[in-house]
């Protein structure tokens, strides 16, 4: 068996016996990510862990100590970080969709990027936190300070388009909690209202975007809501087929899809 032994280590070609030195010179890099991720999930402790990309998907991380760790692109999606302290963490491009963070403590983290929607952030500490470019669609719990009013009404918008009524809403009355007096959110949950079939909520709405236009001198807003107005109040003899809308209803919703977009900034 010696000889046999001997003649199988002569033929393995010096390339393969580099390639394999570099591979074990490598892996303690790797190794080490490795074992910074194992650590979190054994532990939940893991401050100014090199978590950068690692897969969490579902992970459960509650309490979890994850002060000012590298979790840049990290996957944390449905992930269980209640109560987690993610202080000074760098979560850049890092997806928390749907996770739970409840109670985490957020302060001075840096969330650019990050895709916070459908995330439950109830009595969250965000004191400043960096959110730049988050996504914050259905995001559950937000204080009124987190996100503002503009892009909650540009994620309407969108919704609106991809007939998503329901979180058409919902951003349209975030961008309104964050702003009271935004005439154009008011008009665009009112027709979203109106495309839903619930036209008394529509109605006043849009009257609330009529008083506001008023105040604030904006004619053409005055205009359309003044219509819409006139049309859902005085409706025509003969109850309108399909959808309940008629079709001068349905000509004045169009113009005022058209009129928010242009009147916003």
């Amino acid at each position: 068996m010696k000889p046999e032994a001997t003649i199988i280590r002569k033929v393995i070609p010096a390339g393969v016996v580099t390639l394999l030195t570099t591979l074990s010179v490598a892996t303690p890099a790797q190794a080490e990510n490795f074992e910074h991720t194992q650590r979190l999930l054994s532990t939940r402790k893991c401050p100014r862990c090199e978590l950068s990309n690692a897969g969490l998907v579902f992970a459960n991380l509650a309490n979890a100590e994850l002060s000012q760790a590298n979790l840049a692109g990290a996957n944390l999606s449905r992930a269980n970080l209640q109560g987690a302290d993610l202080r000074g963490a760098n979560l850049t491009g890092a997806s928390l969709y749907g996770a739970n963070l409840v109670g985490a403590r957020l302060d001075g983290a840096n969330l650019t990027a990050v895709d916070l929607r459908g995330a439950y952030l109830m009595g969250a500490s965000l004191m400043q936190t960096v959110m730049n470019g988050a996504l914050l669609q259905g995001a559950v719990g937000l204080s009124p300070s987190t996100g503002s009013a503009e892009e909650f009404y540009q994620w309407a918008l969108q919704d609106e388009r991809r007939k998503n009524y329901p979180g058409a809403i919902d951003n349209f009355t975030q961008a309104l909690m964050r702003k009271p007096d935004f005439a154009q959110a008011y008009l665009g949950r009112g027709v979203v209202f109106l495309q839903s079939g619930e036209d008394t909520a529509g109605l006043a709405d849009i009257q609330q975007a009529e008083r506001l236009f008023t105040v604030q001198g904006n004619q053409e807003g005055m205009k359309i809501t003044q219509e819409l107005i006139k049309q859902l109040t005085t409706p025509p003899p003969a109850p309108p087929k399909g959808n309940g809308i008629g079709i001068a209803l349905l000509g004045l919703i169009g113009t005022a899809l058209q009129l928010l977009p242009l009147s916003v900034f």
